[in-house]
């Protein structure tokens, strides 16, 4: 993949023909398909579902672990002229229930046990209730056959919802082209190949983790889903069937660092893929040490855009804390408090533009008036942009770096901290393997700075040790006031640590 990707997109269905047909295309537990069987079982599972909705553009939810339903709904639904709103298997009744009523979902279909966790009430009426076998069963014995859509590529063809950890996330609304081009730029810049083998442990309601099933699906490979209950699954998983592409979030990343892993595991891996938080210089140090051939892509992104930047695996050794630059498709514009374009090293909002933008919040019009907003004057691609809240700095040389969220910045005592220094400063000691820090309400100083932390296996002496070093390390006003120790961090639906539940704890 030298050449410049397409920026034409086309339905998002149309991924499903891109295979050659013998080839591996879907790892499940008990068979494997190629391209050619996954089209037909597309075709089919879109027949059946234009028989039992069918409105166009009506939501269908699926709450499953992964597996055939899971993995074929987001291109079968697309065929079939619907929306389809995954819901993470993770979230329990209460939310699952807000996000069936917000979303108009007129199907639900589940694992059995999730659904019987389900409480009067919790089921909109009008929402059709089916167990995943139950539907497996009737697509099998469906006899009709849909073939690829015409659709119109900013039609909408899912909702994705925040996490929520606030309990009302909220439904990211993305078109055929957003995850069409999505999947054709990720495909390219990774350089993916026909005969690569993505594990898929990542969450499907989760941007990262769907984007894995169709970049992959793009280049005309093979992807094996994981629904993994410990770190060591993963690295079986990997010697098992040949990975050669693995993608994760930091809390994952440091648990698989954590592990002794054999030749066999390590030996096919090309590359890895970073998103959901900054890697450390020390977990990359330790990933370069597991996979020595692999390359690593640390990568930034927002479900309401996607994914905005990527950083050059040649660049990670030289520049470790640098987002790098924009993705295919994407145009990246760094302004500062004034409107204006900041200048080589001046902080200000990223706000990403370009058809990767997502369609808004679905019927949430004063959130989408926030953050979806006109794209500032100097944008190429003009029109509606995504101003994502994250303070950055584009350096001279191009390259991008994290400041912060500007409304997860600490204010103390007239300061403003960057909660990630107060992080890198901890995890730099050697004797954390995890750390947040977080602004806590203080009557003398307005925010007082708390750090939660999990020692490094093995660490001797931490407790005593971590806050002298970080008295040498970090100006008096940055220090924390309290630490606190965890034997596991609280982690979302998504696997990224849990900021919000941690905050909600320590200001009680």
């Amino acid at each position: 993949m030298k050449s410049a990707p397409d920026p034409v997109p086309l339905p998002l269905d149309h991924l499903a023909e891109r295979g050659r047909e013998n080839d591996p295309a879907l790892v499940l537990k008990h068979e494997t398909l190629n391209h050619e069987e996954l089209r037909h079982r597309v075709a089919r599972l879109a027949s059946w579902l234009v028989s039992e909705v069918p409105e166009r553009g009506a939501r269908v939810a699926t709450w499953a672990a992964k597996g055939e339903l899971t993995c074929l709904m987001p291109l079968a639904a697309a065929r079939a002229g619907l929306v389809h709103v995954p819901i993470n298997p993770l979230l329990k009744h209460a939310q699952v229930a807000h996000i069936l009523a917000d979303s108009g979902a007129v199907m639900l279909i589940g694992t059995k046990a999730r659904l019987a966790t389900l409480e009067d009430g919790n089921v909109p009426e009008g929402c059709r209730v089916l167990e995943e076998q139950e539907a497996l069963d009737a697509v099998a014995a469906h006899d009709g056959s849909l073939g690829p859509s015409e659709a119109d590529t900013d039609d909408l063809a899912a909702i994705l919802y925040t996490s929520g950890s606030t309990g009302r996330p909220k439904g990211v609304m993305l078109s055929h082209a957003n995850m069409w081009l999505g999947a054709v730029s990720v495909a390219h810049y990774l350089g993916m190949e026909s005969d690569d083998v993505t594990l898929g442990v990542l969450p499907l309601s989760f941007d990262y983790g769907q984007n894995q099933l169709l970049s992959t699906w793009y280049a005309g490979g093979s992807v094996v889903p994981l629904d993994y209950l410990f770190p060591r699954d993963v690295m079986k998983a990997c010697a098992k069937h040949g990975v050669t592409t693995l993608a994760a979030v930091p809390p994952l990343w440091v648990q698989l660092t954590e592990l002794e892993w054999s030749d066999d595991a390590t030996q096919t891996m090309r590359r890895l893929t970073n998103s959901g938080g900054a890697l450390t210089v020390d977990l990359v140090r330790d990933l370069r040490g597991i996979f020595p051939d692999a390359r690593l892509f640390p990568m930034y992104g927002l479900t309401e855009a996607f994914r905005s930047t990527f950083l050059d695996p040649k660049l990670v050794d030289s520049h470790p804390t640098s987002m790098g630059n924009a993705i295919p498709f994407a145009e990246i514009l760094v302004i500062n408090d004034a409107g204006d374009v900041a200048a080589p090293g001046e902080e200000g909002e990223l706000v990403h533009c370009g058809p990767l933008v997502a369609h808004g919040y679905w019927q949430d019009a004063e959130p989408t008036a926030q953050r979806f907003r006109p794209a500032p004057t100097a944008s190429t691609y003009g029109g509606t942009a995504v101003w994502s809240g994250d303070r950055v700095k584009r350096e001279a040389d191009g390259l991008l770096y994290f400041v912060g969220r500007r409304d997860a910045m600490i204010k103390s005592a007239g300061n403003r901290i960057s909660p990630q220094e107060v992080e890198e400063a901890a995890l730099a000691t050697g004797f954390v393997a995890e750390a947040v820090a977080l602004g806590i309400p203080d009557e003398r100083v307005g925010h007082a700075v708390h750090l939660v932390v999990r020692a490094e296996p093995g660490a001797q002496d931490a407790e005593v040790q971590l806050p002298k070093l970080l008295s040498k390390e970090l100006p008096n006003f940055m220090n924390p006031q309290e630490i606190h120790w965890r034997e596991a961090m609280p982690l979302n639906p998504n696997g990224k640590i849990d900021r919000t539940a941690l905050l909600k704890e320590l200001s009680q």
